[in-house]
């Protein structure tokens, strides 16, 4: 049997060349804990369809029959040039743009949002274009103190299709009251409903939220702060 030729395998692959095989940095990435991520890498538990979507959107670059059927290559077409270098490619498609709060809302409706971002203002930050951000957004506010502070630039992962959330984890939210940075939690026994929690507890409570107002979502991969 070749050596990728099960799903463990192509799975254990990608942390090998984007993680330099680090479990835990893996297990990071795709927002699960170790044992869990060593298990999906040596084919002692099958990973969900949620988990190989989660992989795909950490992981763009990575072709999506590859990964569940073995299908082709592993690399989406032209991803090795744009690992290397796209030296023709069009400035946005190399960079970040800085996306203003209302500018956010309704993007997972845009079919191309390198038209839509390109005349933004743009950052190039190879860490960030590695893990799979889409774009850049400034914290404004205090409710996320002492996690982000106001004027912070967070680096964002665009969600298209909701197909679940990673708990605990901090998202860029569009709702009818305006955008919104909360870790979101789940509330057992209640699927129509998440918890928005704010890291400045002592300021702004918890509070209960309809999945059905989250207008575009973003989770956020990482932080630029000015000192």
């Amino acid at each position: 049997m070749n050596e990728i030729d099960s799903i463990s395998k192509r799975i254990s692959k990608i942390r090998q060349d984007f993680c330099d095989g680090k479990n835990t940095v893996f297990a990071e990435r795709i927002g699960k804990d170790a044992s869990y991520a060593s298990q999906i890498c040596g084919g002692a538990k099958v990973p969900g369809r949620g988990v190989l979507e989660e992989i795909l959107t950490v992981f763009p670059e990575v072709s999506r029959p590859w990964l569940y059927f073995g299908e082709g290559r592993m690399l989406v077409a032209d991803a090795e040039k744009s690992l290397l270098a796209k030296e023709d490619a069009p400035a946005y498609e190399k960079t970040l743009p800085l996306i203003p709060y209302d500018a956010f809302a309704g993007l997972p409706a845009v079919d191309n949002i390198g038209i839509a971002f390109k005349d933004c203002e743009q950052y190039y930050i190879p860490d960030f274009i590695s893990r799979g951000a889409d774009f850049l957004i400034r914290v404004s506010g205090d409710s996320m103190v002492p996690q982000y502070l106001n004027g912070d630039l967070l680096a964002c992962t665009l969600i298209k299709d909701v197909l679940f959330f990673q708990w605990g984890k901090i998202y860029v939210i569009d709702t009818s009251q305006g955008v919104l940075v909360k870790r979101i939690m789940r509330i057992e026994g209640d699927d129509e409903h998440v918890l928005l929690v704010s890291e400045n507890k002592d300021k702004y409570e918890p509070f209960k939220f309809p999945t059905s107002d989250i207008r575009s979502l973003a989770i956020v991969v990482g932080l630029i702060r000015a000192e």
